[in-house]
C-alpha cells in the first residue's frame, strides 16, 4: 500500500493499460488527474472513475505544455500499437520525444517523481535472447517503426539526462507485449486481434509461418509492476523489463484462442511486415531483485477474462 494521499498526473489515463492503472490509484486513495488527447484511449474505458470525485480528466496533447500541481507523473501517452503509430509517424515521433520533455519539465518545476513507459521496441529486431536492460538492442533507425522504436529510445535518453544534470527522481519501464480488457479491438495487435476474428467466425491472421514468438503480461500485473517501479527509492532509475517471461510462438496464440473461444476459425499465413521483430522475451531478472515482483496469471486465465471482454464489446459494438 502506497502511502499519503498524491496528486498523481497519468498521462494516456484513457488508454488500455493507463485506465486500468488511474483505477488502481484511485483504489488507493489518491487525487488522479488524467491527461489524454483521445488519440487512441476512449472516455468508455473511464466510464468507472469520471463519477469519482478524486478523479479528473483534462482532454489535452503532451506536446503541448501543461501546467499542473503534482507529486508524480506517469507518462504513458503514445501510441503503442503499429497500426496506431504508423498512421501519423511524425506525430508519434513528437509524442515521445516532445512529449517527455513537457513532462520532464513539469516534473522539475514540481520537484514529482516521472515513471516513462519504454518499451521492449527499443531493443528492435533482438540478437540476444532473452533481452536482458544492458542490451543496447538492434533497431533500424529509418524503417516504418522507428517513429515508435527511435521515439522511446531518445525518450530514455532525455529521461537520464535529467537525471544526469537535474539529479531527477526518474524511472523507466521498458514494457513487453501487455493483453487485457480496455485493449482497442482495431489496434492490430495479435491478442486483440487473434480475439476479434474468433468471435466473428473470420480467419486467424498471422504473418509469415507464426514461429516468430511474444511473451505475454496481463495488464492488472504490468499496472502491479508499474506501481512497484514509482514507489523505489531515488537510486532506483530503471530501465527496467516488465513482461511475462514465458514466451509463446504466435501460431500457438491462435490455436489457443481459437480453443478458449470455441471458434470455427480457421487459421491464414500473410507476408510478415518489415522489421517485424522475430522473438521477444523480457530477462526479468532485475524486476524479481528490485520489485520483488514477477507475473503469475497463465497466458489462458489471462486470455478467458480477455475474451469476455470482447465478447460483452463486441455485443454492445456490433459494428465494430
Amino acid at each position: 500500500m502506497r502511502g499519503g494521499t498524491k496528486r498523481v498526473l497519468v498521462t494516456g489515463g484513457a488508454g488500455f493499460i493507463g485506465s486500468h492503472l488511474c483505477e488502481r490509484l484511485i483504489e488507493q486513495g489518491h487525487e488522479v488527474l488524467c491527461a489524454d488527447n483521445y488519440y487512441t484511449g476512449t472516455r468508455e474505458n473511464m466510464k468507472t472513475l469520471i463519477p469519482n470525485p478524486n478523479f479528473e480528466v483534462v482532454r489535452h496533447d503532451i506536446t503541448f505544455p501543461l501546467f499542473v500541481e503534482v507529486d508524480e507523473i506517469f507518462n504513458l501517452a503514445a501510441p503503442a500499437s503499429p497500426v496506431h503509430y504508423q498512421f501519423d509517424p511524425v506525430q508519434t515521433t513528437k509524442t515521445s520525444v516532445i512529449g517527455s520533455i513537457n513532462m520532464l519539465g513539469l516534473a522539475k518545476r514540481t520537484k514529482a517523481k516521472v515513471l516513462l513507459s519504454s518499451t521492449s521496441e527499443v531493443y528492435g529486431d533482438p540478437e540476444v535472447h532473452p533481452q536482458p536492460e544492458e542490451y543496447w538492442g538492434n533497431v533500424n533507425p529509418i524503417g516504418p517503426r522507428s517513429c515508435y522504436d527511435e521515439g522511446k529510445r531518445c525518450a530514455e535518453t532525455l529521461f537520464f539526462d535529467y537525471r544526469r544534470q537535474y539529479d531527477m527522481p526518474i524511472k523507466v519501464a521498458r514494457i513487453f507485449n501487455t493483453y487485457g480488457p480496455r485493449m482497442h479491438p482495431n489496434d492490430g495487435r495479435v491478442v486483440s486481434n487473434f480475439i476479434v476474428q474468433a468471435l466473428e467466425g473470420k480467419p486467424i491472421t498471422i504473418y509469415g509461418d507464426g514461429a516468430q514468438t511474444r511473451s505475454f503480461c496481463y495488464v492488472d500485473e504490468m499496472v502491479e509492476a508499474l506501481l512497484r517501479l514509482m514507489d523505489t527509492p531515488h537510486e532506483v532509475t530503471g530501465p527496467i523489463n516488465l513482461g511475462n517471461p514465458n514466451e509463446f510462438t504466435i501460431k500457438q496464440l491462435a490455436e489457443l484462442v481459437i480453443e478458449l473461444t470455441e471458434s470455427k476459425s480457421t487459421i491464414e499465413q500473410r507476408p510478415l511486415p518489415q522489421d517485424d521483430p522475430r522473438q521477444r522475451q523480457p530477462d526479468i531478472t532485475k524486476a524479481k531483485k528490485v520489485l520483488n515482483w514477477e507475473p503469475k496469471t497463465s497466458l489462458k486465465e489471462g486470455l478467458a477474462k480477455t475474451i469476455a471482454y470482447f465478447e460483452d464489446y463486441l455485443a454492445r459494438h456490433p459494428q465494430q
